[in-house]
């Protein structure tokens, strides 16, 4: 029975085939399709992947909690906190200022390192031909 008929390649696929545009494949039966063997294998292949890494991670998170480890990283981030709350930050002016100064002097920089790079290939230029 062919439900649907389209054109891949210059041949027609039926909805039925192995193949066809919209990614719908021959599913079950006793002779199932290649293509449909190989995503089973494929679907199982990621499930083992992903336990496996599930295992993998979940060893290091008990391993880290046994030794302490995860105490160690909780107080190390309080006490960071602790200390930025201490900090002073810049006001809107002075940030805005301090700004403007780094985009002037990038400025200045890339027009010095422009300048010097046409200086220096104007040079190479008028020597090379020489040798």
């Amino acid at each position: 029975m062919i439900v649907w008929r389209g054109w891949r390649g210059g041949r027609a696929v039926e909805c039925g085939g192995l193949e066809n545009r919209w990614g719908l494949k021959a599913l079950g039966g006793s002779n199932p399709s290649p293509s449909a063997i190989n995503e089973q294998e494929t679907q199982v292949n990621d499930l083992v992947k992903i336990a496996i890494w599930a295992l993998i991670v979940g060893g290091v998170f008990a391993y880290l909690w046994r030794k302490g480890y995860l105490m160690q990283i909780s107080k190390y981030v309080l006490e960071t906190r602790e200390e930025l709350k201490k900090c002073t930050w810049p006001s809107r002016d002075e940030l805005a200022g301090s700004t403007l100064v780094v985009l002037i002097s990038t400025m200045v920089l890339g027009g010095f390192i422009i300048a010097s790079d046409y200086i220096i290939l104007n040079f190479v230029r008028r020597i090379l031909p020489k040798l």
